[in-house]
């Protein structure tokens, strides 16, 4: 799998976080205790047929294959959020890996029969680690809802596996308005499904003006 590090980022992508996630909720301090911070653990949801069968590797742009010029096609997400524990605290060096559908609702997967086009600039998955203050961050593209049985339209959705020191964590993180949220008996299987549920949010200027920010915030029992 090779080694995976939020180090790898420039310091310039550190500083995009930050800005991003100091004005957001889940800027916690280190020092808050269970009992001043209410956190719930992130419901969990199935593995899914499509898991990558190679490698991950490690990869914060998924909208553009390594020696290509081509850029993936679909609405750019900056993806960011941080993996804590129950008590707010950070979980630092989490194994953090992604996957998903392309533009068009299909996975680069062999057992993917979906009949919709593959995207040859979309890779789809990667393996990230979170830094010391429990944050991670990736590029990607907004995936389709595709067909997942003759009544069932899966709505968009990226998968998560988290692995912290004790706790392992397979979630999903879906989009706010998706019309096939309310009948997806996946994501309406979570006790508290609202917490897999985000909202695209338009960038501030140290992003791409045609891109959205998406806060995604992981939660695991110890860490």
């Amino acid at each position: 799998m090779g080694s995976y590090s939020i180090g790898d980022l420039s310091r310039r992508e550190i500083l995009k976080m930050s800005i991003v996630l100091a004005g957001s909720s889940v800027a916690f301090s280190t020092n808050l205790t269970a009992a001043e911070v209410a956190l719930r653990r992130t419901p969990a949801q199935i593995l899914g047929p499509f898991y990558p069968l190679n490698k991950l590797t490690r990869n914060f742009d998924l909208t553009r294959v390594p020696g290509r010029t081509g850029h993936a096609d679909g609405q750019v997400l900056n993806v960011m959020g941080r993996v804590l524990n129950l008590a707010g605290k950070p979980v630092r060096n989490a194994k953090v890996e992604v996957w998903q559908a392309n533009a068009y609702g299909r996975y680069t997967h062999p057992n993917d029969t979906n009949p919709a086009p593959l995207d040859p600039n979309f890779v789809g998955s990667a393996v990230l680690a979170t830094d010391p203050q429990g944050r991670y961050r990736f590029k990607t593209i907004k995936p389709a809802a595709y067909p997942a049985g003759p009544d069932l339209i899966r709505p968009a959705h990226i998968h998560f596996q988290v692995s912290g020191r004790h706790d392992r964590l397979v979630t999903q993180m879906y989009f706010e308005n998706d019309p096939y949220n309310e009948k997806d008996p996946i994501l309406n299987s979570a006790g508290r499904k609202e917490l897999l549920i985000t909202r695209l949010l338009d960038p501030s200027p140290e992003f791409d003006p045609d891109s959205k920010v998406v806060m995604f915030d992981i939660v695991l029992f110890k860490g």
